[in-house]
């Protein structure tokens, strides 16, 4: 069973994804498109590829605009311009922040997101500065009412036996967590599919080994100033931080 739940940031990211829907999913394009140009337009041979789908219906991305995403990306190859960028550093009270963005004009980019910290009361850091606090590892959760009809320990058996390393009941629902390798992510999801079970959400993300709590209302103002910013940036396609919610 699992210690700390990580239900709580996917949750604040979902709610958030709810009020700005056409941006999710022009990142998302994004990340189909480059997912195609490493790998090319099959799922079934490309991982990468297979993995963003999934995020992508777990944010409720319509069928025929994911297909229309992966068409567009394998009919012009070159069009496909977006460079991969991180950027460490930390918000207010040290809160620790990795940035993944990508984007067709590194300055901008870098330029944005400097704001965005600094607006948040923090810094950008040296490449290394804070994401040895994080495991990269896959997190599916699944709703009480979306289980198939399956109980706990039905759950947690096809989850362990498909690949999972750790498996969670909380009061929200069920948590299970992968390597972060996209195999055992990718192959959960199967088992979960041919059980009809579709999760909330599902994707490879960044998980603190601690958390830090703000404890002044100017930091939670601060933090999420960095936030909504970031959000807000185009460029931006993921944000992980171990600010305890």
């Amino acid at each position: 069973m699992s210690g700390h739940s990580k239900f709580s940031n996917i949750k604040h990211k979902k709610e958030r994804a709810d009020a700005v829907r056409g941006k999710i999913f022009t990142k998302i394009g994004r990340e189909l498109a480059v997912a195609v140009k490493s790998g090319g337009p099959d799922p079934n041979a490309n991982m990468t590829l297979k993995n963003v789908i999934l995020k992508a219906k777990s944010e409720n991305m319509p069928n025929d605009t994911i297909d229309r995403s992966i068409k567009k990306a394998a009919g012009d190859m070159n069009a496909v311009n977006f460079d991969k960028v991180v950027y460490e550093g930390y918000g207010p009270a040290g809160v620790a922040v990795i940035v993944e963005a990508l984007t067709d004009n590194k300055n901008r980019t870098a330029a944005n997101v400097r704001n965005a910290f600094t607006k948040g009361g923090g810094g950008i850091g040296a490449m290394g500065c804070v994401s040895f606090m994080f495991t990269k590892q896959g997190v599916i959760f699944i709703e009480p009412g979306a289980a198939g009809g399956m109980d706990d320990d039905g759950l947690m058996e096809l989850a362990l036996e498909a690949g999972a390393e750790d498996f969670a009941v909380t009061e929200d629902g069920y948590e299970i967590i992968t390597s972060g390798d996209g195999e055992a992510f990718s192959a959960v999801n199967d088992a979960l599919t041919r059980k009809n079970i579709k999760p909330l959400s599902a994707e490879i993300t960044m998980i603190p080994a601690t958390y830090t709590v703000l404890e002044s209302d100017d930091d939670v103002k601060k933090m999420n100033k960095m936030l909504d910013l970031l959000d807000d940036d185009d460029d931006v396609s993921n944000v992980y931080h171990n600010w305890e919610q």
